[in-house]
């Protein structure tokens, strides 16, 4: 059996994983035929020879299978076994804690033929309840006038969202949470929302960044530091699609660029929302509105606008 876990809340993603696993060690005295496997660190041929011989000389296995979707060929190679994988008794979980590019075949093999659930953000009530639960938990109380502040604060980022609910209830013990512990505590990260910017526009989402953008100003956020995160993220998916094109892999991107695995990972599915000439074509862009801002031909507001309506 096959169970295909992905989505770019890699928080609940996480839990989900760790309850699977965790269900598995309660049923067994050892957890030896509990493994967690890189598909960059192996040949596919080896990791299903193994597979196949233990699959039949020992009790039912847990294989976590990891980071499939960055690597191509243990990719093609695992979409040709996928029925004869799915066939075997042990359990394999396909774990992507990220936005999985829906147009390759094996995503939709996984998602056709196994179990498989998306976790998606989330936003409005769902992520206001998915706090209060969390507070709750540890039988901290948070007025709601706090609860709103905080969520403004931390977003959708659950991971960050946690940690910041523990040093609340640290600080507070108990006594109940004000929107003057939040303020005090809990402090707003310009990049956290500035990424969700540069999503909308990796994406080509115009009216989303549009959204994001002017959030960004009417919070007082210096325009010259939005562009710079802009031409960071624009210079990082130029590098990545320079590099994509000629045939390299995941592995072999980080080692020539010298990027951060994570950011090559990010950037990786998003270069392929755009050709190599039209991110040659944006950072050219971006670099003549620098200027021009930087010589007072055209005010920063006005630049960021007319950038995002042109990429």
């Amino acid at each position: 059996m096959i169970i295909f876990l992905y989505g770019e809340d890699s928080y609940r993603s996480k839990q989900k994983l760790e309850e699977i696993v965790n269900h598995y060690k309660a049923s067994r005295k050892d957890w030896l035929n509990l493994m967690y496997i890189d598909a960059g660190q192996i040949e596919f041929s080896d990791f299903y020879n193994n597979f196949k011989v233990f699959s039949i000389f020992s009790e039912k296995k847990l294989i976590i299978l990891k980071n499939v979707f960055l690597h191509k060929k243990f990719q093609e190679d695992f979409l040709e076994e996928l029925k004869k994988l799915e066939d075997l008794k042990d359990v394999m979980v396909v774990y992507e804690p990220d936005v999985v590019d829906q147009r390759i075949k094996l995503f939709k093999e996984l998602t056709k033929n196994c179990k498989s659930q998306e976790f998606k953000l989330l936003d409005g009530r769902i992520l206001k309840a998915w706090a209060q639960k969390e507070f709750n938990a540890l039988n901290q109380k948070i007025n709601l006038d706090a609860l709103d502040l905080f969520l403004s604060y931390v977003g959708n980022d659950l991971w960050r969202a946690s940690s910041e609910i523990k040093k609340l209830h640290d600080f507070k013990q108990s006594l109940t949470v004000k929107k003057e512990d939040i303020e005090l505590l809990v402090r707003p990260k310009i990049e956290v929302d500035i990424f969700k910017t540069i999503d909308a526009l990796a994406a080509k989402n115009k009216k989303q960044a549009f959204l994001f953008l002017q959030k960004h100003l009417d919070n007082g956020d210096n325009p010259l530091y939005l562009l710079s995160m802009i031409t960071y993220q624009f210079r990082n998916l130029l590098t990545v699609k320079q590099l994509a094109q000629k045939g390299l892999m995941y592995d072999s991107i980080i080692k020539k660029s010298g990027l951060h695995p994570f950011v090559v990972k990010k950037n990786y599915f998003q270069c392929h929302q755009f050709s190599f000439e039209e991110l040659k074509h944006i950072y050219h862009k971006i670099f003549q509105i620098d200027l021009d801002i930087k010589t007072g031909r055209i005010e920063p507001e006005t630049a960021l606008d007319l950038l995002i309506s042109q990429i």
